[in-house]
């Protein structure tokens, strides 16, 4: 006669035991595949990776008196500006690889004391290729010399950026108040 509690020393279920086994078995499994795939994390690409895009640009130089859009320049003997992946073109920032981007901009007006007369604006948008040119940030100096501002957003390969400064103010030079650029997040 069969014990009670055991389950398995019957003569009346002899594939119970079986069952409970593979059961516990089962069980066993489902949970160790769940702790295995939640605890897996992707390596993060570090910035030495050639695959890491980044760049963080000083201003250059205006453009002529008509020409509104800002040049940018990159390299380590400049100081804290650098490029590794993207690149410049005629002062342009041109993307190399399809992602998510972080893009920040800096730019604080040259001999500015209170708000500016007359108001300036500066944009920051894809100005090439012409099917994908669009306006990415629009600031306004309304409170002061100076805004910033950064947003994520889908970049392409071969998208230029291009920088704009309204009106008749120059921006700085110095490059704590003038900077632009940006970093790859993900694809």
């Amino acid at each position: 006669m069969p014990e009670d509690g055991s389950g398995c020393a019957g003569r009346r279920r002899p594939h119970a035991c079986v069952l409970r086994a593979a059961l516990a078995l089962l069980v066993v499994a489902v949970m160790g595949t769940c702790i295995a795939v939640c605890s897996w994390r992707p390596a993060q690409v570090p910035p030495e990776s050639p695959g890491w895009d980044v760049a963080e640009l000083q201003l250059n130089h205006t453009g002529p008196q008509q020409d509104p859009r800002l040049y940018w320049q990159g390299s380590p003997a400049l100081g804290r500006s650098f490029l590794r992946g993207p690149e410049l073109d005629k002062g342009q920032l041109r993307i190399h690889r399809d992602g998510i981007y972080v893009v920040h901009i800096q730019v604080t007006l040259a001999n500015c004391f209170s708000r500016p007369r007359p108001r300036a604006t500066l944009t920051v948008g894809i100005c090439s290729p012409a099917a994908r040119s669009i306006s990415l940030m629009r600031l306004g100096f309304y409170q002061g010399c100076s805004v910033a501002s950064q947003r994520l957003t889908p970049l392409a390969r071969g998208d230029t950026l291009c920088t704009n400064l309204t009106g008749t103010l120059t921006p700085s030079r110095n490059t704590d108040e003038t900077f632009f650029g940006v970093q790859w997040v993900r694809p």
